[in-house]
């Protein structure tokens, strides 16, 4: 090309949820039957979307024609209406309409979050990292992600003094990611961890950023908005529908922008973030009226909680499982429907083998494997051997510990303990 037209971050942009997949998709060629345990997609694991929720979609594809039209920049004014009131009911801070603004889907909304700070403006975020984040804040700085640890050894919360001692030797940071329920552990923040993270920014005048994507998804542990906590310093929650209804072919998320008013920096950036959309006019309208029909039905929290139960008990078999390999380290999730298993240190070597399925599997995974990303390298091996693709913690989620996060999505129960049970038997076998 006469000039570089490749972005300055491009190198940064990786995500290793989904390049797994081209590789599974060869091993399955060789004719190794493969179990999909790398991305939560509830639809694509086979959960069925309750019928009234379809009636409700019909409905207003078929009644409805301004479904087909443009929304407002922001979002719909009823929807956007809807959700300040709910917020507004479960106290903490209360916000308007206009605190709210659509995008299309949370990665739409991630993008713009990161692409739309100043250059030289770092935002923190937890260790594991979920890929989207980590990636998109990493490429908006062409540099690698900032992180603050969460502690295996301590259910998964978030090291606050690990987390102050960053921000105190980088003064670039300007913002805190959480993710509440964590995506890949699970977790879910006590409210008083919450408190503390506020009260770190505002001691050092950071704004917050909370994907609570998975929000109504929780279970074993009561979850507290950032709205619940926030106080008087700026920040933002990121929500959606994609794993709730679950309708992530929908593309529907939404910002709620809070304390605007109280730092003029954090309302020009909010304001930036809604300029960015009016050049894309709006976000998508249809699952916008979804939304307000759905979550306002006296049957959509009832669902959400019988959903809750499904995952608790796969977690519960999970759990029961992995935990008798005592070279592992691992906690029971209480949100969203993933979990993370972790090698103890030293457990894995560049030497260690599982036999593959068949050569032309170990064929395709042979260099892949050749790495310094050990639990990378076990990874694929299950994939050639056992033909379960789940994603490595490493290479997967930006971490400097070795291990892999499984789904809790599998529909047969019998099933699921069978994937369970074969990944431990690799593990024995891995590790022996």
């Amino acid at each position: 090309m006469r000039n570089n037209i490749v972005y300055e971050g491009a190198d940064q942009l990786t995500y290793e949820i989904r390049e797994i997949v081209n590789v599974a998709e060869k091993i399955a060629k060789t004719g190794i039957e493969i179990a999909w345990e790398n991305i939560g997609d509830p639809v694509a694991k086979g959960e069925k979307v309750p019928q009234w929720i379809k009636d409700i979609v019909s409905d207003i594809t078929k009644n409805d024609d301004s479904s087909y039209g443009y929304s407002p920049t922001r979002g719909l004014l009823a929807t956007r209406e809807y959700i300040a009131k709910e917020r507004n009911l479960e106290g903490g801070i209360q916000i308007k309409p206009d605190d709210i603004l659509f995008f299309n889907g949370l990665g739409d909304a991630i993008s713009k979050v990161y692409t739309y700070l100043n250059s030289k403006a770092r935002v923190i975020g937890p260790n594991p990292a979920y890929s989207t984040h980590s990636s998109a804040e990493a490429g908006h700085a062409d540099a690698p992600h900032i992180t603050y640890k969460l502690d295996p050894n301590n259910h998964w919360y978030p090291d606050l003094e690990d987390l102050r001692a960053k921000i105190k030797s980088n003064k670039d940071i300007s913002g805190i990611l959480i993710v509440n329920p964590d995506n890949p552990t699970g977790m879910v923040y006590p409210k008083e961890i919450l408190k503390q993270i506020v009260e770190i920014a505002k001691e050092f005048k950071l704004f917050i950023v909370s994907d609570e994507i998975y929000s109504n998804l929780s279970y074993g542990a009561e979850h507290f908005k950032l709205a619940s906590v926030i106080g008087d310093v700026p920040g933002l929650a990121l929500r959606g529908i994609s794993k709730e209804f679950p309708w992530p072919g929908a593309r529907c998320g939404w910002a709620e922008f809070y304390n605007c008013d109280k730092d003029a920096d954090f309302a020009r950036y909010a304001k930036t973030l809604l300029d960015a959309k009016m050049l894309e006019v709006c976000s998508t309208t249809l699952p916008q009226k979804v939304l307000l029909r759905v979550m306002s039905d006296s049957r959509y929290f009832p669902y959400l909680a019988e959903r809750g139960k499904i995952y608790q008990k796969k977690a519960d078999i999970a759990y029961d499982v992995f935990s008798k390999i005592p070279e592992l380290i691992l906690h029971k999730p209480n949100g969203a429907f993933y979990m993370t298993v972790v090698f103890k240190g030293g457990v894995l070597n560049n030497k260690q083998k599982l036999l593959p399925a068949n050569r032309d599997a170990w064929e395709i995974i042979e260099k892949i494997g050749n790495t310094d990303k050990l639990d990378k390298r076990f990874v694929y091996q299950l994939l050639a051997s056992r033909g379960i693709c789940v994603v490595p913690l490493s290479s997967g989620f930006n971490s400097d510990l070795y291990g892999f996060r499984i789904t809790l999505l599998e529909q047969n129960e019998e099933k699921f303990r069978k994937i369970i049970e074969t990944i431990a038997e690799a593990i024995k076998e891995y590790i022996k």
